[in-house]
């Protein structure tokens, strides 16, 4: 007997919230929306804003869920902070905005996608502590070491 597959479980808080889907079949994150009161909206800054989605997950164990930017949004000069969502959450999606230019200005509507949510798998490792690391050519060479 096949085995059955976990499955992402979508619950709406709001009934204006959209449920999150790909924009097409390759790709990877699930697009977000932005769930606003009575269909309206909210002006970003510098200073970071949680953004209401309208919508909770139940993420299967042994996965969790990220939180990531949209390119489309970080060219205009709107960031999202990454974020991780554990399968033990239930809570509301929000996700932090804000923009990278304190003079500038946007504005995010209710039903806009505003971030994307990937799934992964989680590799259970033990952890183990040990006097000494395996020896590599980078070492502990950090950012931009690699590079020319």
């Amino acid at each position: 007997m096949p085995r059955e597959l976990p499955k992402l479980k979508i619950k709406r808080l709001h009934p204006n919230a959209r449920l999150p889907k790909r924009a097409t079949p390759g790709s990877t994150g699930l697009d977000l929306c932005a769930c606003i009161e009575n269909e309206g909206k909210i002006a970003l800054s510098a200073q970071p804003r949680l953004i209401p989605t309208g919508i909770a997950i139940e993420v299967p164990r042994g996965y969790d869920v990220q939180i990531r930017p949209r390119s489309g949004l970080s060219a205009k000069g709107v960031g999202v902070t990454f974020g991780t969502i554990d399968s033990d959450y239930r809570g509301e999606i929000l996700v932090t905005m804000y923009l990278f230019d304190p003079d500038a200005t946007f504005e995010i509507k209710h039903g806009d996608r505003i971030a994307q949510m990937v799934i992964s798998r989680i590799a259970d490792l033990p952890i183990v502590e040990v006097e000494e690391l395996s020896a590599t050519e980078r070492g502990s060479g950090g950012h931009g070491s690699t590079g020319k």
